[in-house]
């Protein structure tokens, strides 16, 4: 079974002055990303502003991450999620023709299918890409529904549905998750503020944002704990909760990018009807950014 490792980040899309993807500056965020704890990189999700991409645009950008980190070891995943079953089909068969790791798989957003028909669609999609590696994401503050652990449960008995991405804020939901799955399913905090406590009910860990700036960090969070050295892992959370916060002071990606920015990134804005932070979110997340040492 693929194994996506302890660190993904949901990387985001830097963009020229233009609006048009910033394609060298994407190779290397990459990179950089790779050689600073993160072990797969989710390209095209949320944080990668996918809803005001066009497809040609996310097919250029696994291609591009891809060849950036072919010689890393570090995994691809694509984001080829859809609230159209036929359209994440086509748009996960020609992933996994690209020869990326895996697929991020969103619930249907907008259409609100009930258990049923959610259960049928990411059927759809695993039969459709029997050797494909799928990965669930529930993320019901965005799509208005959300899958039900026992959906959940009986889409893992798929052999190439590896893993979930957990966003719905329930530990609760999680340990039922873990409760009605096997060990070797994967499952991967949504939110970096939960990743430790969902490690303590079996989780894999996080796919991040905050990984943009202290992947080093959350790998050594992740690893202490394993180790069973907790109160480091504890001690390492507690630091980093304000910057998990602060990512989330407004609509995400908004304010990594704004943080990315003042790192010395010239990532671009976020694309309408996105917007720029508001001057508050500026200061508190270079507070924040100071606070860490990471800007000086």
């Amino acid at each position: 079974m693929v194994d996506f490792g302890r660190v993904l980040t949901a990387m985001i899309v830097p963009f020229h002055p233009d609006g048009t993807v910033n394609f060298k500056l994407v190779e290397q965020l990459a990179v950089h990303l790779v050689t600073h704890g993160t072990e797969t990189l989710v390209i095209c999700g949320t944080t990668g502003e996918s809803p005001t991409l066009t497809w040609d645009e996310e097919y250029e950008l696994f291609q591009v991450v891809q060849g950036a980190v072919s010689q890393t070891g570090a995994k691809v995943m694509a984001g080829t999620g859809s609230n159209s079953t036929h359209e994440a089909i086509r748009a996960t068969q020609k992933a996994s023709a690209l020869g990326l790791d895996g697929s991020l798989q969103v619930v249907p957003y907008y259409n609100k299918p009930p258990q049923a028909g959610l259960y049928r669609h990411f059927c759809a999609i695993a039969e459709a890409c029997p050797e494909f590696p799928l990965m669930l994401y529930n993320i019901p503050g965005r799509t208005g529904v959300s899958l039900e652990a026992e959906t959940v449960a009986r889409l893992a008995q798929l052999p190439n549905v590896v893993a979930i991405k957990e966003a719905s804020g329930s530990l609760e939901r999680a340990s039922e998750i873990r409760r009605l799955t096997d060990p070797e399913f994967a499952i991967y905090s949504g939110d970096d503020a939960l990743t430790l406590p969902l490690l303590s009910i079996g989780g894999k860990g996080v796919v991040s944002v905050a990984s943009h700036l202290v992947g080093d960090r959350l790998q050594e969070m992740i690893q202490a704990f394993e180790a069973g050295r907790n109160a480091e892992a504890t001690a390492i959370h507690l630091q980093l909760m304000p910057l998990f916060q602060a990512l989330f002071l407004t609509t995400n990606p908004i304010p990594v990018k704004c943080a990315l920015q003042q790192l010395g990134w010239p990532v671009g804005g976020t694309r309408s009807p996105l917007c720029d932070a508001p001057d508050s979110v500026v200061e508190s997340i270079q507070s924040v950014l100071k606070q860490l040492n990471l800007l000086h």
